[in-house]
């Protein structure tokens, strides 16, 4: 898969709805009925982070959930990489970018929302062929007034801002140009996940995929 093919999938995944939930999962009983509420809600897009032991069977589990795009996030190395594609992942998403890293998902053809959070890691992207990233950990690097300091020289460059986010500064995010979705931990509720309260996790994600962007 060629930078150019990655990033016209990952532009594609991100318009799929304003906010991708980021999702860690301990108990893979939850994986089904976790995807399908988020999906009634509105948000198609889920990433699964890879930081539980279950992460892969709950990639595998929520990839059969009618409507849903499973992604496996915290991408740290090619073999991470490759257990992600076999478990059924449709992209990918890291914390930051690394050459390795970018060479394996074009190998296993894995869409990739590699991790920046500076200009120049913005503009090796861009060098290498890829037009959209994730912004990572968003607040603690400037929030939603540095993307908009970075559309200037680089509007080119497309972003899903992850980090910190919340239902009360998702808009300020959703509202620049060069912001196509945000990535959000808030509508996957730990202790409404607990509970097996999937009517809120959902209501939760009805609010999310409503917001606005542009």
């Amino acid at each position: 898969m060629t930078p150019k093919d990655a990033s016209a999938y990952a532009k594609e995944i991100c318009g799929l709805a304003p906010v991708i939930p980021v999702i860690v999962v301990d108990d893979l009983d939850h994986a089904v009925p976790l995807a399908k509420a988020l999906v009634a809600g509105g948000l198609p897009v889920l990433e699964v982070t890879l930081r539980t032991p279950v992460a892969l069977d709950v990639i595998k589990a929520m990839a059969d959930v009618e409507g849903g795009v499973v992604g496996a996030g915290t991408l740290l190395s090619p073999a991470d990489v490759k257990a992600a594609k076999a478990a059924g992942a449709k992209f990918g998403v890291s914390p930051g970018l690394t050459d390795e890293l970018l060479a394996a998902c074009e190998a296993e053809e894995l869409p990739l929302l590699a991790g920046t959070a500076t200009i120049s890691e913005a503009m090796r992207l861009l060098a290498r062929g890829y037009d959209v990233a994730k912004f990572f950990p968003a607040e603690v690097n400037g929030g939603a007034k540095a993307l908009k300091g970075f559309s200037g020289p680089l509007p080119q460059m497309n972003y899903c801002p992850t980090g910190g986010i919340s239902l009360s500064n998702a808009p300020d995010y959703l509202s620049l140009p060069n912001v196509m979705c945000v990535g959000g931990s808030w509508v996957v509720d730990k202790k409404l996940m607990a509970g097996g309260k999937w009517d809120e996790i959902e209501s939760l994600a009805s609010d999310a995929s409503k917001l606005s962007r542009g």
